[in-house]
């Protein structure tokens, strides 16, 4: 039996044969190709369907943005470049009442877009530390010798000389921002300190450097530049479209565009220490609030553009912290007692058989409060919720709407659309000991402290010797846990006025797993005119280059839809020329029929003649 192949206009994966009696297994065979065609045009199509809708608002790729950023600003860990020509330096001094601290930051150049800030990050040595140095004690210790000044930080500018290219000392920018400790002092010791710095440090060191960027700055400005440096670690001054971040409305000040501007929403900040509290958070909406408590700011290198503008509310209590606090209640706690035993003749709390009782002090723990040479005993009773209440008084707070702690003003929060991070005493009340740390929630706090309080003092030491409490937890936050979780209650509620369903609070001590200084904010802010100089240059590279590099294959996915369509008319073609030659064939089978009857005929003949049988040659 004859077979004729068929190669022509196929690829060598798809040849086949035909058989000029089994001729129906041909289009058995074309179903097979069509069903594979089918199946790679539908694979292109996932594939294009996939490349675009990546790129959408409720795309996958936006999914773990969070992540992203995550990785993006925080496992970056890797030693920094210091050969990277691109690559800039900044230098920020915190002279704080304890002590300075040195902090080298740096950047690559902008990436010419005027939306977006610079990407500044902290920088890394060889070890992959960060470049970081502290000295003691704080300036404010030299306000007698202010001519020391200088000689005070020179070990710190050294360190960051040492780091830092010396071919890119002259255009690295340095602050030396003083606070706390330097405030209380006069203004004479506080500008003869300054002056010193001023004249000296430009004499050793070649760094970017001038009269404005010495200065002790104020706690509103520490707060402002804490609440920046937060949210640009958070990525919330990123403008960009994403659904899975929440938005808010902003009536920008100054702005000649009646609308409200939607941008992402930024996080608000708590801080409690020691001595003071601090709240800083986004005043979107225009409030009629005084301007020693309102920061109104650019952060955008175009002072005519507004997306980056904004209204913060910052306002700090000195005596509020925890240690502060407590303090204040131990005085008013012994002149309490000191008056009822005068008046009535008793003698509760001099002497441990006779103890102050004191709810907000772990059930059984004896402890002595020193006064005017002698010492009040106090004995705890554990009792989370009178503790609350005797502590109320100290927020001196106003029945008005809007007061908040020691009643200041405090402008409208949208407890539905907004979001508060809360550090230091927040974190350690939460963490240290109740290991409730992170997402805030009022009952669950208020149970686990309550039960706190009510366990015996004996059963909380035993625990502390087992080490069942973080690392970090003393004996000294095992005695006043109690009374400082009522106060951080007391202070969030009561004083600030968030309601006890509020769900959009997270203590922290860092954010993505690094500890953020409030100097990231001061040069974010201080060095926001920078990126005009590499807009400028990106201007000047022409509009060509820049139509060039911005118009890629995936970004463009109009053309990868074009060319997509091309391939496929392509193939469809094909199969038509396919279909046509198939219809040809079936055409012609008849007469290699009769063709092949006829001369099986004739070879029986001449076999019967005894011929041989001659080569019939068929060509298609």
């Amino acid at each position: 039996m004859g077979r004729i192949s068929f190669s022509c206009l196929f690829p060598a994966s798809w040849h086949f044969s035909l058989s000029p009696v089994g001729l129906p297994r041909m289009p058995c065979a074309s179903i097979r190709q069509l069903l594979f065609l089918g199946f790679l045009a539908a694979t292109l199509c996932v594939v294009y369907l996939l490349l675009v809708l990546g790129k959408g608002r409720h795309s996958w790729l936006h999914k773990d943005k969070p992540f992203q950023r995550y990785l993006a600003r925080v496992t970056d860990v890797e030693a920094t470049d210091t050969g990277n020509p691109n690559l800039n330096y900044g230098i920020v001094v915190d002279c704080g009442s304890s002590g300075s601290r040195l902090f080298v930051y740096c950047w690559p150049r902008h990436n010419g877009n005027p939306h977006d800030l610079l990407d500044i990050r902290q920088m890394r040595d060889q070890n992959r530390k960060p470049v970081v140095m502290k000295i003691k004690p704080g300036i404010s210790e030299l306000a007698t010798a202010p001519e020391k000044a200088s000689d005070y930080v020179y070990p710190l500018l050294s360190f960051a000389a040492q780091h830092i290219p010396k071919n890119k000392h002259q255009e690295t920018p340095l602050y030396i921002l003083c606070t706390a400790g330097m405030r209380v002092l006069p203004d004479s010791q506080q500008e003869a300190l300054l002056e010193d710095l001023r004249t000296d440090v430009p004499v050793h060191f070649n760094f970017l450097f001038s009269d404005s960027h010495v200065e002790v700055i104020s706690g509103k400005q520490e707060g402002v530049y804490a609440w920046i440096g937060i949210n640009f670690v958070l990525g919330r001054f990123e403008h960009v479209e994403d659904e899975e971040e929440a938005l808010v409305e902003v009536q920008v000040p100054g702005s000649d565009i009646q609308e409200a501007l939607v941008r992402r929403r930024t996080a608000g900040v708590l801080d409690m220490g020691g001595v003071s509290t601090q709240i800083a958070y986004e005043v979107p909406k225009t409030e009629e609030v005084a301007k020693n408590l309102l920061a109104e700011f650019n952060l955008g290198c175009d002072a005519h553009r507004t997306e980056h503008v904004y209204r913060v509310y910052v306002s700090t209590f000195l005596g509020f912290g925890g240690n502060a606090a407590r303090q204040r209640y131990e005085d008013s706690l012994v002149s309490k007692t000191l008056m009822e035993n005068k008046l009535l003749d008793r003698h509760t709390g001099e002497s441990s058989e006779s103890p102050v009782l004191d709810p907000c002090l772990p059930l059984g723990l004896e402890d002595e409060v020193p006064q005017g040479g002698h010492s009040l005993f106090l004995r705890g009773t554990g009792d989370f919720d009178l503790c609350r209440l005797v502590l109320q008084p100290f927020l001196n707070k106003t029945n008005e709407t809007q007061s908040s702690l020691n009643s200041v003003y405090q402008p409208p929060i949208d407890y539905y659309n907004s979001e508060f991070y809360g550090f230091s005493e927040f974190y350690y009340c939460t963490e240290d000991v109740l290991r409730m740390g992170g997402d805030y929630n009022a009952s669950k706090y208020a149970n686990a402290a309550k039960n706190y309080c009510a366990t015996k003092w004996k059963t909380l030491r035993e625990r502390f010797d087992r080490g069942l409490y973080a690392s970090h937890a003393d004996l000294h936050r095992l005695k006043y846990q109690c009374f400082k979780s009522a106060w951080m209650y007391e202070v969030f509620h009561t004083g600030f006025s968030f309601p006890t369903r509020y769900r959009n609070l997270k203590t922290a001590l860092q954010v993505y797993d690094r500890e953020v200084q409030w100097t990231l904010g001061a040069i974010l802010y201080r060095t926001r005119f920078l990126p005009l100089r590499d807009i400028q240059q990106e201007i000047l590279k022409g509009a060509h280059s820049h139509w060039r590099g911005s118009f890629t294959f995936v970004n463009n996915h109009y053309l990868f839809l074009a060319c997509f369509l091309v391939v496929l008319l392509s193939i469809l073609l094909y199969l038509l020329r396919l279909r046509r030659i198939h219809r040809r064939m079936q055409r012609s089978l008849p007469s290699l029929s009769s063709i092949s009857t006829s001369s099986s005929s004739s070879a029986a003949m001449w076999l019967e003649e005894g011929r041989n049988s001659p080569t019939i040659p068929i060509t298609l």
